[in-house]
């Protein structure tokens, strides 16, 4: 639900615990347009790709609790690739996803496991 204090565009990020990262951003857009581009394969791989030069060749949603999803992206030119994936933990179309993050190699100098 939108409020006053969150404007359209503007990203909140707070840390509700020491392992947890939340972001909130507002969309001026219908609900579900923004959950179907970050639930949908063929749009994820439209908008989540970073600078130029880099494809998205795996992209794999199963979107329910305890589901999985993963990415890998791949510089071609560059011969590079940063993977990616996580767990669904909560769904609630098309309000909220929350889910685990973890990148395959480990670049922030955090713990690993």
């Amino acid at each position: 639900m939108l409020t006053e204090a969150r404007k359209v565009g503007a990203l909140e990020i707070t840390l509700p615990s020491p392992t947890e990262i939340r972001f909130v951003r507002a969309f001026k857009a219908p609900a579900k347009l923004v959950f179907d581009a970050y639930t949908i394969p063929a749009l994820v791989k439209r908008w989540l790709l970073g600078p130029d030069g880099w494809s998205m060749p795996v992209c794999e949603i199963d979107l329910k609790p305890g589901g999985h999803f993963r990415y890998v992206w791949r510089h071609a030119e560059r011969g590079m690739e940063m993977g990616m994936g996580g767990t669904y933990v909560e769904i609630d179309a098309p309000r909220l996803i929350t889910h685990t993050e973890r990148f395959d190699e480990d670049w922030t100098g955090g713990e690993t496991h």
